[in-house]
């Protein structure tokens, strides 16, 4: 995979897959991009046979955001998708997505899942207009910090046949 997508007149952008190396920029990005970020160590372990870790870079080798997805025999799990918060609602979160789901389905998968914050309502928005729905909930999984209390986890599902 190595797909070229125009951002403007003057750059292209290409979906590759990442590797190691790539790990310093997808832990800026993370920690910009989420109320509690994966750790270092975490989204290392994501380089392992199981996974696959998908990016979105300019010409400039620069790393506009990421996706990471595990498949176990015909099941995809979106682990985390992830965009730079200077470069979120240029469609590049949708551009991703369609990636995986485009991965997913020529590794014969016949799912696509993942988990998101009840609170994040434009990842689930971005989630539902690709076609997930919810298929069920975790209560209380997601801590809010330190005496704030928890948030639910809501299931979501794309089935692709």
């Amino acid at each position: 995979m190595n797909t070229q997508y125009p951002k403007n007149m003057t750059e292209q952008l290409q979906l590759v897959c990442l590797e190691p190396s790539d790990l310093s920029q997808m832990v800026s990005i993370e920690g910009k991009a989420h109320s509690h970020p994966m750790s270092e160590g975490n989204l290392a372990d994501c380089f392992g046979r199981l996974y696959r870790v998908l990016g979105l870079k300019t010409e400039a080798n620069t790393l506009l955001g990421f996706a990471i997805i595990q498949q176990i025999v015909d099941e995809v799990t979106l682990i985390d998708i992830c965009i730079d918060p200077a470069q979120q609602g240029h469609g590049y979160g949708r551009l991703l997505l369609k990636e995986v789901i485009d991965v997913a389905k020529s590794s014969g998968a016949v799912v696509v899942m993942l988990e998101v914050r009840e609170s994040n309502a434009t990842a689930r928005h971005l989630y539902q207009q690709a076609g997930f729905t919810e298929s069920g909930r975790r209560r209380g999984y997601y801590s809010l910090g330190e005496g704030k209390g928890k948030e639910d986890a809501l299931l979501m599902d794309l089935p692709l046949v």
